[in-house]
């Protein structure tokens, strides 16, 4: 037998081997597997659907929002382990808070400030206008002072008006003065003193007529009757209108001459609303004027006023500016800044840190890494981007002050489901009562 033949039976008895080894290992195992048992799948029943746009609308039931989307189920073991946090305390990873752009701030003690600048109306100080009426109805005769721009002072000699009024006054002047030299001597004390009485009522006549007191002693003096009534300017100030003029029939009616103290001027100006809170009477103010340039003048706040514009939902605010050299004329426009009182020791946080929802004032609180604590402040006066915390911050006390939309809409979806599995508890026992009964 060669070599050939050798090879060729060795092989065939190798293969043999094998078919021979696979059917006997492979036939008994496939008589003792058993048949596969079917795997039991427990269904997670959900604790309630929530609205996919807003976490606090709920519903126990499989519901749709009104553009038809369906409501999201959330299950017991969709939420995160609780904190020990306050309720709707929210625990987010490190990695989750960095993609997101978590960004925090310290609540610091501070002195807050708010200059305000706004624009002001020069006007007249209404405390020291002059309107200027005849006592007595006649006819002007000459205007001593016929040019609106004036400047008079007090004492200064205006106009002079023929009276009827004046002339009569004046012959029972002179005849009660006539009398009272008659009966000075007389025996009779009554009769002294009612011509003493008599005198002096015809005097103060004149004087109500507004007859100066030059005109009735040059009377006295003289015995002779005046015709002409001088009347003169009651104030410092400057003429800012006439009202009549030469040969006019005038009344107490007629305004003669309006008459403005410019020493000293009001400025008018509005503040918004959320300014109002900074403004107090007695708040040094400083004013700039275009047609002035490179001089500030320096005043005070010293009105507000008690309603607000409706159009513009603006306050008014009244100030007084001296006025040297009389360089403020009235209607003219600057440029006004209130320097308001400092707010000492207060705690200020960002304004971007509130998340205000119009019932409250909220604020997410840094309790430890990745954990926020929402809380519930009352603010005070805000400025440059501070607002002030009266209550529920303590200064050093870290905030977030971005993305903490992100994190209030978590800590709500948290504290809605924290409440409404206590429901679901509550709710256990007394089914489970009234089964047994």
């Amino acid at each position: 037998m060669n070599k050939t033949v050798l090879a060729t039976l060795t092989l065939t008895a190798g293969i043999a081997i094998g078919v021979f080894s696979a059917y006997w290992f492979s036939g008994p195992q496939k008589a003792l597997v058993l048949p596969e048992e079917k795997q039991v799948v427990k269904q997670k029943k959900p604790l309630y659907y929530r609205n996919p746009m807003n976490a606090e609308v709920t519903s126990p039931v499989p519901a749709k929002d009104y553009m038809g989307m369906d409501y999201i189920p959330v299950y017991e073991d969709d939420m995160t382990k609780p904190t020990n946090g306050a309720e709707g305390t929210v625990t987010i990873d490190p990695v989750t808070v960095q993609n997101i752009g978590v960004r925090t701030a310290t609540a610091t003690v501070t002195s807050l400030s708010n200059p305000i600048r706004t624009v002001g109306r020069i006007a007249y100080d209404e405390e020291h206008i002059a309107r200027l009426h005849p006592k007595t109805e006649g006819w002007i005769e000459e205007l001593f002072v016929d040019k609106t721009g004036t400047t008079t002072t007090k004492g200064t000699m205006l106009l002079s008006v023929y009276s009827p009024q004046l002339v009569t006054s004046s012959q029972e002047y002179l005849l009660a003065l006539t009398s009272l030299k008659t009966l000075k001597d007389s025996p009779f004390e009554d009769i002294r003193y009612g011509a003493q009485q008599m005198a002096k009522t015809a005097r103060e006549r004149l004087e109500l007529l507004d007859v100066p007191e030059h005109q009735i002693l040059d009377m006295e003096r003289t015995g002779a009757i005046k015709k002409n009534l001088h009347i003169h300017s009651p104030v410092n100030g400057t003429v800012i209108n006439i009202g009549a003029r030469e040969g006019q029939y005038v009344t107490p009616q007629t305004e003669l001459y309006l008459l403005a103290d410019l020493s000293k001027v009001w400025v008018f100006a509005d503040v918004y609303e959320s300014e109002l809170p900074w403004v107090n009477v007695d708040d040094t103010v400083e004013m700039l004027l275009t047609g002035i340039p490179n001089k500030i003048f320096k005043g005070k706040l010293s009105y507000i006023y008690p309603f607000a514009e409706a159009k513009t939902r603006t306050i008014k605010v009244r100030m007084i500016f001296d006025n040297p050299g009389l360089l403020l004329k009235p209607d003219m426009f600057a440029t006004v800044t209130i320097n308001t009182q400092l707010q000492h020791k207060a705690i200020t946080i960002p304004s971007e840190a509130i998340v205000r929802s119009g019932k409250r004032n909220q604020v997410f609180v840094v309790r430890d890494q990745g954990k926020f604590e929402p809380r519930t402040i009352v603010t005070g006066l805000s400025s440059d981007g501070l607002t002030q915390v009266v209550e529920g911050i303590s200064a050093g006390e870290t905030v977030v002050t971005s993305s903490q939309f992100l994190i209030d809409s978590e800590s709500k979806l948290r504290e809605s489901t924290a409440k409404m599995l206590e429901n679901l508890k509550h709710e256990q026992p007394n089914a489970e009562s009234h089964k047994g009964h």
